[in-house]
């Protein structure tokens, strides 16, 4: 391997799915600030919207998750190209 192009702080990190409060570790390069104590254990945290365990891909399971408040952004923006179509029926 080259030397100097790798980085060197991995380290065990705990990703957290907001959607289920799933809990996995593994090692990463990611920088948080912030931590979470798992199994006793004290792990620096990345927080995740979706993961495997809430994916419906993995799951199988149609599920809406909306943190961002990008679906009622959308209603809003198209509302009124539907009112239109129904005036001209």
């Amino acid at each position: 391997m080259k030397k100097g192009i790798h980085p060197e702080n991995y380290r065990l990190v705990a990703f957290k799915d907001m959607s289920n409060d799933e809990v996995f570790i593994t090692k990463s390069t990611a920088d948080t600030k912030e931590t979470i104590t798992h199994e006793g254990v004290e792990y620096p945290v990345v927080k995740m919207e979706i993961s495997r365990t809430s994916h419906p891909f993995y799951t199988g399971k149609s599920k809406l998750i909306d943190t961002a408040g990008r679906i009622d952004k959308f209603k809003n923006k198209y509302a009124k190209f539907s009112k239109e179509t129904k005036t001209e029926e």
